[in-house]
């Protein structure tokens, strides 16, 4: 299968390495970055130095590939995928945008190939999940999804080092957050819905972010009384970038922010994701909750170590890529995170990732 993997960063180069190492895809890394696509050649993968920006460069790259995989900035989303469809290529990304999804569904309409956004972290793994719980219950109640990409040990006062793109990071953090509230679809505000719980004896906080449901409001629609999705911090972060976006206004200029985080907030690859899901309702006639916890660790490996949000995010779309390559996926039109089996998800070489895990002790 030949792949154009857009984006040659930090979750690009994972990607890449991990599909080439299988020798069942044939990846061409595409970048404007010469000194990223440099590593991935001296390696024996091959690269094509295109500005991105550029449609008819990037377009002409694209031609004669049976797939793209998208690991550009989100904003980028849009492009690629018109262009996926222009040169008849299947399209895969990462992308949390809401806005960016909704436009790539308008896309996969009608179309002979297949569309399947936000297959990462959250949006991605966590509502294959949370839509593998539900629907083993008679009537479901309650879902509830929360994740964190969080420094293995936090120094600063925002108890957070950047283990992940900036741009994504306060995207999700300044736009409207969907949910279902009694029965009902709402819009709520990002960094509200404030809640404190503890894992393995670790203290963390969670509140409302931006894109991490992905469609499952639309597919659970009428079938749940409350589905919601937060974001997992170290306790006191969030009042600290309300105090960043609202209180100095940064919301409104948000450049300003990410070039000050960039400047002054360290990147780290001593990581770790948790992934936590709760889904509570009827079966049998019985009320019970059924959960679903992960924590997965980065790789210290000293010659070619991982970060937890390199593994977990590259681990998605390589998993995606590989089960509809296998067939195990719709081959054309738009396609759900909710379509994939988790079971199928976990057994795949590329979806074991997923099976670290450690002991919950306590929530609350």
């Amino acid at each position: 299968m030949k792949i154009a993997l857009l984006g040659a960063g930090h979750i690009g180069q994972t990607i890449a390495r991990l599909l080439h190492a299988t020798g069942d895809y044939q990846v061409t890394v595409i970048d404007k970055n010469a000194k990223y696509l440099a590593v991935l050649a001296a390696e024996g993968i091959a690269t094509a130095e295109v500005d991105t920006a550029h449609h008819g460069a990037l377009a002409a790259q694209l031609r004669g590939k049976d797939a793209v995989v998208n690991a550009l900035p989100y904003h980028l989303a849009i492009t690629a995928a018109t262009l996926a469809r222009e040169c008849g290529c299947h399209y895969f990304d990462l992308t949390e945008d809401v806005a960016a999804t909704k436009a790539i569904k308008e896309l996969a309409q009608g179309s002979k190939t297949a569309f399947m956004p936000q297959c990462g972290l959250a949006p991605g793994f966590i509502g294959i999940v949370a839509h593998h719980l539900a629907k083993q219950f008679d009537e479901v109640r309650d879902v509830q999804m929360r994740v964190g990409a969080l420094p293995a040990f936090p120094t600063n006062k925002l108890k957070y080092n950047l283990t992940w793109s900036v741009d994504g990071l306060i995207n999700e953090y300044c736009h409207p957050c969907e949910a279902i509230h009694g029965g009902e679809f709402i819009s709520a505000l990002p960094l509200e819905g404030l809640e404190h719980f503890s894992l393995d004896g670790v203290e963390y906080e969670a509140f409302n972010t931006s894109g991490g449901l992905g469609t499952l409001c639309e597919t659970w629609s009428g079938k749940v009384k409350n589905l919601d999705y937060k974001t997992v911090r170290y306790p006191g972060h969030r009042d600290l970038m309300k105090f960043l976006l609202e209180d100095l206004g940064l919301a409104a200029d948000q450049e300003k922010l990410k070039d000050i985080m960039r400047k002054s907030m360290p990147a780290t690859m001593q990581d770790v994701v948790l992934v936590f899901v709760t889904v509570s309702g009827m079966k049998n006639g019985t009320l019970l909750q059924e959960v679903f916890a992960r924590k997965i660790f980065a790789e210290r490996d000293a010659a070619a170590p991982l970060s937890a949000i390199q593994i977990t995010t590259a681990a998605g779309i390589c998993a995606a890529v590989d089960l509809f390559r296998e067939g195990k996926l719709p081959q054309q039109g738009f396609i759900r995170q909710e379509e994939v089996q988790l079971p199928e998800f976990l057994a795949n070489r590329f979806g074991k990732a997923y099976q670290q895990s450690r002991q919950v002790e306590s929530i609350g």
